[in-house]
This record gives structure tokens, C-alpha cells and sequence, in this order.
């Protein structure tokens, strides 16, 4: 059911595609590049709860594990997205070890967490022995991008049941005083991003990347990062659309 544990354990990397846009069309589109997982935005993207009614299937359809960013720490948002469907939940700004705690707790059933017991999409989606095999196949994400998260980082990765971590370069380079964007390649940044790397190795827990260009991304798969997720469709659509045109104006100036 959930393909990347199989790619994780066999020390490949995963590639994840972002959904910003909640719009069948666009879903299509980006689904159709054969991401081995997708992830729907909440937090930044424009999906509310409805959305995912009809994006999980879209993604569910490709062969691609649909993952879903919640809007916070929030074991009612948490909850619902796996009811529907999803198969990986990534929380922002987990700091503490009792955060993690919480994510994996609205994640897994018991007795390994507190997950309320309702999966009335999932089921029909992955089948009725879903219940069965819920806790083996979630996998909750800790978004890493805060100083208390980084001072706390052991602690947190001594969660049991935690799938693995999610690094935000964005709001983690924002935390030390860097304007926020992908891709850092600050020398501090860069021992900082690989250092959460290492420590999620040692613990031989998978650490996920957000990465705004492919050849990036490809560089810190290189590096050993187990997941990486390449721009959004509502980045791929805004580079397409200013390339055409630079295209265009540079070739009718001829």
C-alpha cells in the first residue's frame, strides 16, 4: 500500500510532487510525471478539507502514495486526512519531543497511539482490512524548521512510532537569519541541513528535503536524503509561463 517504505529500505530516494492548487486539472497534470508520492498543501496551499475528496483519488489513481501538510499541529485536521485517504502526514513546526508525541498519537490506532477510529474513505480506498494495517503504512513527518526544533532534534527523534522528518529550508533559514527560500547553499546552512540529515540516519529514520530545482534536488539525494520534493505545481506553472514568454519576446525581437 505505501511504496515508500519499500523505496526507503532499499536506500533509494523518493521524489514528492506538491499540490498548492486544488484543482482537478492541475492535479492531473503534475500526477501524470509519476511522482512516487504527492503531497496536498494545507498549510500554504490554497486545499481546505473538501478538496481532498477529490485530489486523494486523483493521486491515488497515479500509483503515487498521496501524502497531505496539515494546516498545524492539530489532531483534528490530522485525523481527517487520514480518514480520507492519506497515507503520510507531514506537521509544521514540530519543537519538542511532546509535539512529536502528539503528530504520532493522531496518526497510529492503539495501542500504539490515539487515533479515533472512522476511516470512512480510507477504507474503501485501500481496502477493508485498512484498520489492520493502518499503523504500518502511515508515516508521520516532523517538520523540522525552528531553533527549538534543531536544540531539540534527539528528543524528537526518539519518538516511537515517528516516520520520519521533513525539513523546512524556508522558515528553518528564516530562524537564523537568512531570507526565506529553497535551495540554501550557505556553508552553516548546509552543515545545519546536513547534520538533521545524519542524526535522522543514525536513528535509521527516512529525512525528507523541500527543494525548489531538480538538479538541487538531485545534488541532496546524492547526499542521502531519502525524500525530496521538487517545487509545486503552482511554481512549475509560474516558471512555464514566464519562460514561454521570455521565449517569445527574445524570438519577435528578431
Amino acid at each position: 500500500m505505501n511504496i515508500l517504505r519499500q523505496i526507503w529500505s532499499e536506500g533509494r530516494t523518493s521524489t514528492n510532487g506538491w499540490i498548492a492548487i486544488p484543482s482537478v486539472l492541475s492535479a492531473e497534470a503534475l500526477a501524470a510525471a509519476k511522482w512516487d508520492s504527492i503531497t496536498i498543501d494545507m498549510q500554504h496551499g490554497t486545499a481546505d478539507y473538501s478538496d481532498l475528496l477529490y485530489l486523494l483519488p486523483i493521486i491515488e489513481k497515479s500509483g503515487a502514495v498521496p501524502m497531505v501538510r496539515v494546516p498545524w499541529l492539530d489532531e483534528a485536521s490530522i485525523m481527517r486526512a487520514l480518514d480520507v485517504g492519506a497515507l503520510g502526514i507531514i506537521a509544521p513546526m514540530i519543537e519538542t519531543a511532546a509535539d512529536a508525541r502528539r503528530l504520532v498519537a493522531a496518526c497510529l490506532y492503539p495501542p500504539d497511539g490515539g487515533r479515533s477510529f472512522g476511516p470512512i474513505r480510507a477504507r474503501l480506498a485501500w481496502g477493508d482490512d485498512y484498520g489492520a494495517r493502518a499503523n504500518a503504512e502511515v508515516v508521520p513527518f516532523a517538520m523540522i524548521e525552528t531553533k527549538a526544533a534543531v536544540a531539540n532534534l534527539d528528543e524528537i527523534l526518539e519518538t516511537p512510532g515517528l516516520g520520519g522528518v521533513y525539513i523546512g529550508p524556508a522558515d528553518l533559514a528564516f530562524a537564523y537569519g537568512y531570507k526565506p527560500h529553497f535551495d540554501r547553499t550557505e556553508p552553516d546552512m548546509l552543515a545545519l541541513i546536513a547534520r538533521i540529515r545524519e542524526a535522522c540516519a543514525k536513528k535509521g529514520l527516512p529525512c525528507g528535503l523541500h527543494c525548489g530545482d531538480p538538479a538541487y534536488a538531485a545534488r541532496m539525494a546524492g547526499e542521502g536524503f531519502s525524500l525530496v520534493t521538487i517545487a509545486s505545481d503552482a511554481r512549475f506553472l509560474e516558471a512555464g509561463a514566464r519562460a514561454a514568454l521570455s521565449t517569445f519576446k527574445s524570438a519577435s525581437q528578431r
